[in-house]
């Protein structure tokens, strides 16, 4: 650590470094934080969980019951023991409650004063935070599986929609109405995803083991489709034969730069592909225990070098090398089957959710300080608190 400082005070590295460096460091010590508690309010499991960008202070929890919790993470009782409270809940004596399962929630990406939500009872609702009455809802033909708002756009305000049906939706949050239809996929849709990079691509992922990209300006159909074989993909009779897993694509995720792409299937495979290209960068994870029927909700670190994937694997989190492939740890505590991971990337913390009705903190271990360094330190003060007598006030303790 002292030699990032000081290569950082003389210039020799780029300041960013020293960032990243102790943001990976603090992934790696990750562990159950006893001392932090989040309010247990669903009465059924946690399939979903957002937090928002702005203050990094609000998260979002949906659940198999219908409701939508938002939690307030600050401590601000100032101990070290705290539990994140519950601010406002669309329980279901609210009218406007989804009659059925919560299956994605997210904060809008511009202002907490909205968020929208998506279920199985047919409907996404763009709600009103202060009020927690919709704005606007949207009535879909099938269950809905998920939704997402791009974290960048600024020239268009589209949620994109997956669903049973195979069409992906296009709602525009000015309009209020659904605006286009993206068509290719055979099969219900899982999983979308804007690019964090560009704010026309979009990727979807589908029952009919496809990965889709889209590039929403253009009438015509997808960019390109996934394939896990890396074979051509110009050829209308190729195409129709790609696959990006040999079993439903239920998770998409995006690196924080856009340039790669993370999929989950379920023939219990985990792939990483050039979102530029197309291509399957081969990384071998090994097998990634995946027995959703829906969608899966993990994440990807941001700000770390090298960044790693938190997937849910059975009752526990795997926490993997993102371009190695590499096991790093298994986070263990919950009780039951884990269905969402949201990772806080200003603090480099974790929270999840499951089928226990828990969402459980997962929390950098405070980092001991070297030996050697301690003795450094004190001997460094000794040393000006002999050359200064002002150094020996500010440094005294209060028995002194």
């Amino acid at each position: 650590m002292l030699g990032f400082l000081s290569a950082r005070q003389t210039g020799l590295d780029d300041p960013l470094r020293l960032r990243r460096a102790e943001s990976t460091r603090r992934v790696l010590r990750l562990e159950l934080n006893p001392d932090r508690d989040v309010d247990r309010i669903h009465g059924n499991g946690i399939n979903t969980l957002d937090i928002e960008v702005i203050e990094g202070r609000y998260m979002l929890s949906g659940g198999a019951d219908g409701v939508i919790v938002i939690y307030d993470l600050e401590n601000g009782s100032g101990k070290p023991q705290y539990t994140c409270k519950a601010v406002c809940t669309v329980g279901r004596s609210n009218r406007h409650v989804h009659k059925f399962s919560v299956e994605t929630v997210q904060w809008y990406p511009h202002d907490t004063g909205m968020f929208v939500s998506s279920s199985f009872d047919k409907t996404m609702k763009v709600w009103d935070t202060e009020t927690l009455k919709p704005a606007e809802v949207f009535q879909f033909e099938g269950n809905v599986y998920c939704h997402h708002l791009s974290p960048i756009a600024r020239k268009h305000s589209l949620i994109a929609v997956g669903s049973k049906e195979s069409k992906v939706q296009l709602c525009d949050l000015k309009s209020g109405a659904r605006i286009h239809v993206l068509q290719g996929h055979r099969g219900e849709v899982l999983s979308v995803r804007w690019s964090p990079r560009y704010e026309h691509i979009l990727a979807t992922a589908s029952a009919d083991s496809g990965v889709r990209l889209w590039d929403v300006r253009k009438a015509s159909g997808s960019l390109f489709t996934l394939d896990q074989h890396n074979g051509e993909k110009s050829k209308a009779s190729t195409e129709a034969a790609n696959t990006a897993h040999n079993g439903r694509v239920n998770g998409l995720c995006f690196t924080g730069d856009g340039l790669h792409l993370l999929t989950t299937g379920t023939d219990d495979r985990m792939r990483l592909w050039n979102s530029a290209t197309g291509e399957n960068t081969l990384v071998n994870y090994g097998k990634v225990a995946n027995e959703s029927r829906k969608g899966l909700k993990f994440a990807v670190s941001q700000g770390c070098s090298p960044e790693f994937a938190f997937v849910p694997c059975g009752s526990s989190v795997a926490v993997y090398g993102l371009h190695t492939g590499e096991l790093i740890t298994t986070l263990r505590g919950h009780y039951n089957y884990v269905d969402c991971c949201e990772f806080h990337a200003s603090y480099q913390e974790l929270y999840s959710g499951g089928k226990d009705c828990n969402i459980l903190a997962w929390v950098p271990m405070p980092r001991t300080p070297d030996i050697e360094e301690e003795g450094r330190g004190s001997a460094q003060g000794e040393g000006r608190a002999a050359a200064n007598p002002a150094f020996e006030d500010a440094w005294s303790s209060d028995e002194d």
